[in-house]
């Protein structure tokens, strides 16, 4: 299944507890939507053909198989990214953005301080991880059980994930782990620096929508 594009949940108002274990903060959030899951091939496929984006041959080979179509789009820098987020803006109507690290977080969270987006075991079952033994990208719908406290999925797991955070070195910060990474890895609290030059085939990203309330279409 290629999920719609406006297919987001609701981060709601509220204060929520984040980061390491030993160097936790309470940041208020919300309301903001964003995706349920990261953007899929399909979607960006249909970015490329709507304004002739060049983006790395690893990604175009992606976009023309349609087996890969509701696996997360990969292969892409951070611009890309914000290039896709500023189409889907004048697509939705809306303003659209990659979401904040705390966002990203908060949804994988919630209020419980879960260390996982499903609870407080790991369990390899809900995720595409090193355990599982998956080994290269899967469907976002693969994993419903895994999905975090307000419905979003693959939070944990497929692909790391491109947020707006930057640091003062001027490298990005993507966060969920990849099908490469062991239950450590996986955590919600974990922040990663990665650079957003340099495309690979373990990170992908979901849109915030910072408008409204847009359900599931």
């Amino acid at each position: 299944m290629v999920p719609a594009l406006d297919a987001h949940v609701a981060l709601p108002v509220g204060r929520y507890v984040l980061g390491e274990p030993s160097e936790e903060r309470v940041v208020f959030l919300g309301p903001v939507t964003i995706g349920r899951w990261p953007v899929v091939n399909a979607q960006m496929r249909a970015f490329v053909e709507a304004d002739p984006h060049r983006v790395s041959d690893a990604l175009a080979a992606k976009l023309d198989d349609p087996q890969l179509a509701d696996h997360p789009a990969t292969d892409l820098t951070r611009a890309d990214a914000e290039a896709f987020c500023t189409w889907a803006s004048a697509r939705l109507g809306r303003g659209v953005r990659l979401p904040s690290g705390d966002e990203w977080e908060a949804l994988a969270r919630g209020t419980d301080r879960r260390p996982w987006p499903w609870g407080d075991v790991f369990d390899e079952a809900r995720c595409a991880c090193a355990e599982s033994g998956w080994g290269w990208t899967v469907p976002v719908t693969a994993h419903p059980t895994g999905a975090g406290p307000f419905g979003a999925e693959q939070l944990a797991g497929n692909v790391w994930e491109w947020v707006g955070d930057r640091g003062d070195d001027g490298w990005g910060v993507v966060r969920g782990g990849s099908y490469l990474d062991t239950a450590w890895g996986l955590r919600s609290c974990r922040v990663q620096p990665a650079d957003p030059a340099r495309p690979t085939a373990t990170t992908g990203f979901r849109i915030a929508i910072e408008e409204g309330v847009m359900h599931d279409g």
